[in-house]
């Protein structure tokens, strides 16, 4: 039994593929009794690759701390096992397009009655009105709609790119765990529950908006535009591979020209100040990585240090699993899972002083727990077993 925040908090989780198993598992991750109902097929993530004795790596994460139930629920008696589920719940959370969940009988404006501080919460691409509705929406068209991949367009040819991980979906999980524990604690000093929908392309807007579209927030052409921070200076080549190097304050600047050997530089009127930097970028763009080129990476990176300037060796994919800051952080966790072995996840990512988090369930097998949760619901083993026959549970 979990001791998080959300204990005794019950979920019961439509959700499938990235954005809504990655909300609903952060959620369990803190305490809440995820109930995923599933398809006879499953979650199309189940089977993703790599995975081992039919456990996808992918699916392992995004579901655990969760159980699985599958119901039919384009049946009449499917749907009456979702609604007695529901009514003992106290959220739901759905990412079809708009209206599926309608014309399954299993709505908002459907359920509500059943219990009135219900928290609802509906994730999709870009909402149920506009020219888009109706698309199917992935990670790719959000990047694409939101400017995301434009942000990332070479300098040189202007070819946008996509980034390389679904960013929009965890942006909105994110978003979308967050939303539905504050409705959660509205419910507590109202006593009123509530409809929540949270879209990938408000989540990717709200995302980019501070830093990356910042000269389209006046209206207007009485503000003069800023240069756009080019990411890509943040990577350094060394004599003998990369770092990340991000200065910000004046103190950082002065360290890392003075980590370089280029303090008689740092006197130069064309680099002393914020805006004398931005107006020569280019210039002193090329004197860093000049300098940088001279330094092995072992050899930079303790005078970064000792000039108490932002920095970090670029870690491959491998390396990050090894990289002393994680291993000291025991940021990521060995998992034994019960069929697809050793495993290795990371932490829930909010530490919570009295009411910890943690891995307490593994990712469910498909079904694994529908017996168990139509027990609690009052079906005898009789009923259980005609409902099986039937196929409407499976």
């Amino acid at each position: 039994m979990s001791s998080g925040p959300l204990a005794g908090i019950r979920i019961v989780d439509f959700t499938s593929i990235y954005s809504g198993p990655i909300a609903t598992s952060i959620l369990g991750d803190q305490g809440a009794d995820v109930i995923k109902v599933e398809s006879a097929d499953g979650d199309l993530m189940r089977r993703g690759l790599p995975q081992r004795n039919g456990v996808a790596a992918h699916f392992a994460m995004m579901n655990r701390n969760k159980r699985s139930v599958v119901v039919d629920a384009r049946t009449e008696e499917g749907r009456k096992i979702l609604l007695d589920l529901i009514s003992t719940a106290d959220v739901v959370v759905e990412n079809f397009r708009p209206g599926v969940m309608d014309r399954l009988g299993l709505g908002y404006e459907q359920v509500k009655a059943l219990k009135p501080d219900l928290i609802y919460a509906s994730i999709n691409g870009v909402g149920a009105e506009g020219p888009y509705a109706g698309r199917r929406v992935y990670d790719a068209v959000i990047q694409g709609v939101s400017g995301v991949a434009a942000l990332q367009s070479d300098p040189s040819t202007g070819r946008p790119q996509m980034i390389n991980t679904l960013i929009c979906d965890k942006i909105t999980s994110l978003n979308a765990a967050q939303a539905i524990a504050s409705a959660l604690f509205a419910r507590e000093r109202t006593g009123r529950g509530q409809r929540v929908e949270i879209t990938m392309l408000d989540a990717a807007l709200h995302f980019v908006w501070p830093d990356a579209m910042h000269n389209f927030a006046f209206v207007g052409d009485d503000v003069k535009p800023v240069r756009d921070m080019d990411h890509a200076s943040f990577v350094r080549r060394t004599a003998d591979g990369y770092i990340a190097v991000m200065p910000v304050k004046a103190a950082e600047w002065e360290g890392t020209f003075r980590a370089l050997d280029l303090m008689d530089l740092w006197g130069d009127e064309r680099f002393a100040t914020q805006e004398a930097r931005w107006e020569h970028w280019n210039l002193m763009q090329a004197y860093l990585d000049d300098a940088y080129a001279t330094f092995t990476t072992d050899r930079i990176c303790e005078r970064l240090e000792a000039n108490d300037v932002p920095y970090s060796r670029i870690n491959s994919k491998s390396a990050v699993v090894d990289d002393p800051q994680v291993v000291a952080m025991g940021a990521l966790v060995p998992v034994d899972h019960p069929m697809g072995g050793a495993m290795r996840q990371p932490r829930p990512s909010a530490q919570f002083q009295a009411t910890p988090s943690g891995l307490h369930r593994a990712s469910p097998g498909l079904g694994e727990h529908t017996e168990e949760v139509l027990a609690s619901l009052g079906r005898t083993p009789a009923q259980i077993g005609q409902l099986r026959e039937a196929g409407v549970i499976g």
